[in-house]
Formats: structure tokens, sequence, C-alpha cells
């Protein structure tokens, strides 16, 4: 990669990829503001390694970048990625005692029915099961907010990932499971949020959030 797209200019640059595989995951989070400290990967040495984890501590909030794992190989990978999410917000919680939270990332699962093109045909995938989506019930219940949902409500057909086997995307057969959550201490600064479902080249596309700090 070019160091101009590595270090863009005008930002602070940071990186973080898999200790483990080659290739493998990875993370990077560009600020136009010096953060005032950057971390990786969370404290529990059970979820370390996977180059999954940016943390900016910002003079307002603390802000994570986080790839969450995908639990569809099997059993054990499921457990892995539920063991990460109760990691995480431990984490989270803990962090929470200084200054608000924000995270965004891919969180690998759709919240709702209303999150994915066909959740009757997904009900036993991972990415949907009851296990997953009742971590963010509680996840949501600790106080964090959807900032999409708070902004645009029920909006159908919303969703910021597609396979791409069978033209999946010029259908519109998606999921959404990229997310920005705020802890809600941080909800009135909540301006915007939005899916730029019109931008190509991967089978994710952006999610944004304005925040008036």
């Amino acid at each position: 990669m070019p160091e101009e797209h590595r270090q863009p200019e005008g930002y602070h640059a940071a990186w973080f990829s898999s200790a483990k595989k080659k290739g493998y995951s990875g993370v990077a989070t560009f600020s136009r503001v010096q953060p005032l400290a950057v971390t990786f990967d969370l404290p529990d040495p059970a979820f370390q390694g996977e180059g999954r984890v940016i943390h900016l501590e910002l003079p307002e909030f603390h802000y994570f970048n986080i790839y969450f794992p995908n639990g569809q190989k099997d059993e054990q990978r499921l457990a892995y990625k539920l063991g990460f999410y109760d990691a995480f917000l431990r984490h989270a919680e803990d962090m929470r005692k200084e200054k608000p939270i924000v995270v965004c990332g891919d969180f690998n699962t759709a919240h709702k029915a209303l999150d994915l093109a066909r959740p009757k045909q997904n009900e036993g995938t991972s990415g949907f099961l009851p296990i997953e989506r009742a971590w963010l019930d509680r996840f949501i219940d600790c106080g964090y907010v959807d900032t999409f949902r708070h902004v645009h409500g029920d909006a159908p057909d919303m969703y910021s990932w597609w396979s791409f086997r069978a033209g999946a995307r010029e259908r519109n057969v998606g999921w959404r499971i990229d997310y920005f959550f705020v802890s809600e201490e941080l909800l009135p600064r909540v301006k915007n949020a939005w899916i730029d479902v019109d931008v190509m080249g991967s089978d994710h596309c952006p999610v944004g959030l304005e925040l008036d700090i």
C-alpha cells in the first residue's frame, strides 16, 4: 500500500493487523485530532492477537474501532465470538467510568429481523442466532445506542453487507451488521447517522456518524 494511503497527510493513522495469521482481519483508524492515547487489543489475553481492536482515547470520549469475530466456522468459533463480545463489554464499561464510549465496526450480527433481507432463512445461521442477538439486546440494555436506528427508526431494506454470490447486492439481499453505537450519555450529541449504500469496492459499504462535540 502506498505510503500516502498508509499515512494520509493531516491525519493521525493507527494500524493493527493479526499477529497469528498474515492477511487475516486487521483494522485501521485515521483521526484529524491527535489522540491522547492509542491502545490495541482487549485487555483479556484470551482475545488478543487477531488484530481486531484499536482504541483511541480522545478528549471527549473513548473511540473503539473493532472487527468482531465471525462465528460461522464451528461451535468453537461461535463461543470465541461470544466471549469476545463479553470481554469487550467489560472493557467498555471500565472505560466508560472515565468518559463516554463510541464504538464502530463490523459486529457480525444482525440485531433484528428488520436488519437482514431474509430473516426466516437465516434463523440457524451465525450472525442471526438468538444467542448473538440476545447479546446485542444486553449491550443496548447496558446503555449503548444503535445510532442508525436512533436517527432513522425502522427504515427498511437498509443493509451494510452483501454476499458476493448470486448478485446479492444488485438485489439488495443484505445484512446490517456494521454499526456505530454510543453510550447513552452522548445521545444529545448525535446529529446524524447513515449508511453509504452507493459506495462500492467491497462486500461491505461505509457507515457514518456525526457528533456535535
